[in-house]
């Protein structure tokens, strides 16, 4: 029977901010009964920690993940690999920031070279690495990916992806988001399509090549507004890379709230799901809710990014059961 287990992210495990200890945060997510597993790389001393916590109260870490700069935290990436076989986890998730230790910007073979590093390194541990579209990243220019994966490829490797879409969506109709790394001159022209309702966009070539590995599910909307409720140090309001999955209260949030705003983000769930049900060599391995209470993201909302979560991963159930319900030549089940 095939399985997708639905986890949440460490982060996630919080109300307005990221407060909880590491033996609450598990026990909440034992008592809310909507999660498979834990997605986080333990910092230094926190191992211990977290393997104690998982143990005590049956929740698994299946996932991990962490921010590196090539040239400098090779060393970190070799360390965090280890630790998640340790923590039993099957997948590292892996952002490649966008600028080098000397302040470069990384190259596509840069990525490459340093993927096929960690999938080695991945190989010899039991956990699969894998490469995140996301903001600050070499991947923020989207059409990177595909030139990443195939480069990769050629290596005799397989590629890993973790699909963060909430990364793409929240820069469809976004034109001053798109000018980072040039993308804009890329999506005005046709060569680089964003919406899932287009023909060739993105999210669905990178599905459909069987790259996504792992996921992470926060919601987000086109044109999502920026977070004027957080602000970063130099005074700018935050990006806005989520829009919240359930209706805020009055005063929860800092703009209108329509549900048909998610539906391009639904849709590339939708389309992730379908694959994974109607294929039996996909590779996807599990999905992480990741509603954050950041500056870039839920910082100074009023509402519960957990509570988010956990309606979050009911809907994932849903579609999931749909899916499957739609791919019967497989004799898929329900988990």
């Amino acid at each position: 029977m095939k399985q997708l287990p639905i986890g949440i992210a460490a982060a996630n495990i919080a109300h307005t901010v990221d407060g909880f200890d590491v033996d609450t945060k598990f026990r909440m997510v034992r008592e809310a009964g909507a999660f498979d597993y834990i997605d986080k790389t333990p910092l230094p001393g926190e191992l211990e920690l977290y393997q104690r916590a998982s143990q005590t109260y049956g929740i698994p870490v299946r996932a991990g993940g962490f921010s590196y700069v090539l040239g400098r935290d090779e060393p970190l990436l070799e360390w965090h690999l280890r630790i998640a076989s340790e923590l039993g986890s099957d997948a590292h998730n892996i952002k490649i920031m966008t600028h080098d230790v000397h302040g470069a910007l990384v190259s596509n073979e840069q990525v490459a070279r340093a993927f096929v590093w960690a999938a080695e390194l991945g190989e010899r541990h039991g956990v699969a690495p894998c490469l995140e579209t996301h903001v600050n990243t070499w991947s923020e220019h989207f059409g990177r990916v595909a030139a990443v994966g195939e480069l990769v490829e050629r290596r005799g490797v397989e590629f890993n992806l973790t699909l963060d879409h909430s990364h793409v969506i929240f820069k469809i109709d976004n034109p001053s988001e798109q000018e980072v790394q040039g993308l804009r001159k890329d999506v005005v022209s046709g060569r680089l399509q964003l919406d899932p309702f287009h023909e060739d966009d993105v999210c669905t070539e990178w599905i459909e090549r069987n790259w996504v590995r792992h996921a992470h599910a926060r919601s987000a909307a086109p044109a999502n507004p920026v977070n004027i409720w957080a602000r970063h140090p130099d005074g700018t309001p935050g990006r806005g890379i989520e829009y919240p999955f359930a209706r805020p209260e009055p005063g929860e949030w800092h703009s209108e709230w329509a549900q048909d705003r998610l539906e391009p983000w639904k849709e590339v769930v939708r389309r992730l799901l379908r694959f994974h049900a109607s294929r039996a060599d996909s590779r996807l391995g599990q999905i992480s809710t990741e509603f954050l209470p950041f500056i870039d993201y839920a910082g100074g909302a009023k509402y519960s990014v957990f509570e988010q979560a956990i309606a979050c991963s009911r809907w994932l159930r849903q579609q999931w059961q749909s899916a499957q319900q739609a791919a019967p030549a497989l004799g898929l089940t329900v988990q």
